[in-house]
């Protein structure tokens, strides 16, 4: 990606084509948590900063170098698909097997420590973060597809705050 003869718009289309979609596969039934979070956004943003010609002795801001490219952060792509995957969940009749697994209830004996964060409960607390939307309203807004669409749209005016 350093070399010259590629233009900024031939690397962006490289970072949106290839690069993204490799580092994120699967990113729909990830549980991010803090570790995952700052890994993906290092990554990413190792990569921006070759398309600006920047390093990190330059000390520009992330959001600076996103906002000049025009890129959105990676997490909130990684969270509207989440979002977007939940819908698709919901509007599931019982008898698909992804709903199945949504609905179901581990039982047994876990492991000694904290228990590992369920993609249930992960998803629940990002609703609440995201849409301030309680696990009862999220049901009924995904029922109805258009007003799910709506709900997301309005998801990156309410992030902008966080990183």
């Amino acid at each position: 990606m350093t070399k010259a003869e590629l233009s900024k718009k031939t690397k962006l289309a490289i970072f949106k084509s290839v690069y993204r979609p490799t580092l994120i596969y699967g990113h729909e039934q990830w549980i991010l948590t803090e570790k995952t979070r700052s890994r993906i956004q290092s990554e990413e943003m190792r990569f921006l900063r070759t398309v600006a010609g920047l390093t990190l002795r330059d000390k520009v801001k992330s959001s600076s170098i996103r906002a000049s490219l025009q890129i959105e952060p990676l997490i909130l792509h990684i969270e509207y698909s989440q979002l977007r995957w939940l819908g698709h969940i919901l509007r599931m009749p019982p008898n698909r097997l992804p709903y199945q697994i949504f609905q179901a209830v581990p039982t047994g004996k876990r492991p000694i420590g904290r228990p590992r964060t369920s993609w249930r409960k992960y998803i629940e607390k990002l609703i609440q973060e995201r849409l301030g939307l309680q696990w009862a309203d999220v049901q009924q807004a995904a029922k109805d597809r258009n007003r799910w669409k709506q709900l997301l749209k309005l998801r990156p005016e309410r992030i902008r705050g966080r990183k």
